[in-house]
């Protein structure tokens, strides 16, 4: 699943313009690289997200296509969240 659609379904994101916009920052790490709005989000994988003075930490757990809302937060583990 693509990084920007990713952090909208998880619901890590509200919109997934701001998704796209903060990873065409260079804002969100994905296992220690930069990651693009595009790149490909599986499993295990562990992203950085940099926003707003913040920084959090997280493990992929799962990349359904549809989720509901309440299950939203079953697609990710936050391991760090810095404020």
């Amino acid at each position: 699943m693509r990084l920007d659609k990713y952090l909208k379904v998880s619901r890590i994101f509200k919109r997934r313009t701001i998704a796209k916009e903060v990873s065409k920052n260079q804002r969100i790490l994905i296992n220690g690289r930069v990651a693009k709005p595009g790149t490909e989000v599986k499993e295990n994988d562990i992203l950085v997200i940099s926003y707003g003075g913040k920084e959090l930490k997280v493990r992929v757990l799962a990349t359904p296509e549809y989720v509901k809302k309440e299950s939203a937060e079953s697609m990710y583990e936050i391991i760090a969240d810095i404020n």
